[in-house]
């Protein structure tokens, strides 16, 4: 399961797990303050800030050469661009701080802290666990000819897996990103599956925003999404060749966030010219921008 769902309200379950990190360091930090001590609320969520903060400046440091052109970009938090342990070590330093310059603070803080740290490193690895023993869906979608393809007939290669809808914002936004990773990527197979809108609206969005996309499939029913537990769009999922989910991303890719994703898949010797495995599993489709 990808995201948590509440009648039509969705939310990713790594986002759920940070909020809860906070609830519970702010409950624990303010019982420890009942038996003597600052109730430490607003610093921890002072605290909260300025990791995420953090978070998100090494993110963009290690990939500024994606920003360098569009520093807006820097600013525009929706491609969940942020590297956790250099934000986990300024928290941790802040509240050091704090807690040395306010004696009353100390305990009630300190407590509050570590539980909500601990919480979130177990619960994040264990949902890393549980992702990664995730395997391909044994799933039948058609392609732009309306032929049935199974998705293991793509399986054989590293595989990224778009879900998405013309409807969806994030997804409209994001599709010119994977457009030119599939054109720098050939070692990799994108497939762009579709979510329950008819061969002929999609054909007409491509066309009017002059996208040239390989693999676009169609998912009429959602079962995809059920199978990987994702009721969000846009969501992405990065296969190995042997079927078995690395990561998953939920929400809008930016260049960067794309380019860390896809550090999941080693880049492809240059000397070799061998084509993609994938490429011998493909279907046979008409010749056409989408297939």
């Amino acid at each position: 399961m990808l995201t948590f769902t509440l009648g039509t309200f969705a939310i990713a379950l790594n986002h759920l797990l940070l909020i809860s990190a906070l609830a519970l360091a702010t409950f624990v930090g303010w019982r420890v303050a009942k038996r003597g001590g600052d109730n430490p609320e607003s610093a921890l969520f002072s605290l909260f800030l300025l990791g995420m903060l953090a978070a998100r400046i090494a993110f963009v440091a290690v990939y500024w050469g994606h920003y360098r052109n569009d520093p807006w970009q820097i600013i525009d938090l929706r491609d969940g661009g942020f590297l956790a342990w250099p934000g986990v070590i300024v928290l941790v330093l802040a509240a050091l701080y704090r807690g040395w310059r306010r004696p009353g603070l100390r305990r009630p803080l300190g407590f509050g802290v570590i539980s909500g740290v601990a919480f979130w490193v177990l619960a994040t690895l264990s949902l890393n666990i549980y992702e990664q023993g995730t395997r391909l869906p044994d799933i039948t979608l058609r392609n732009a000819a309306g032929e049935t393809v199974k998705l293991a007939d793509y399986q054989g290669g590293p595989l990224v897996i778009n879900l998405w809808a013309t409807w969806c914002p994030p997804c409209r936004r994001e599709m010119p990103v994977l457009e030119n990773a599939q054109q720098q990527r050939p070692d990799l197979t994108f497939l762009f599956v579709n979510q329950a809108e008819s061969m002929q609206s999609v054909a007409t969005f491509l066309e009017t925003q002059g996208l040239s996309l390989n693999n676009v499939l169609f998912d009429r029913s959602g079962h995809l999404g059920q199978a990987v537990g994702s009721m969000a769009l846009p969501t992405t999922l990065f296969y190995s060749p042997d079927g078995q989910l690395l990561t998953s991303h939920l929400g809008e890719l930016s260049n960067a966030s794309l380019a860390r994703a896809l550090e999941n898949f080693d880049i492809p010797n240059p000397t070799t010219n061998a084509a993609p495995a994938t490429s011998a599993r493909k279907l046979p489709c008409p010749a056409s921008a989408t297939c």
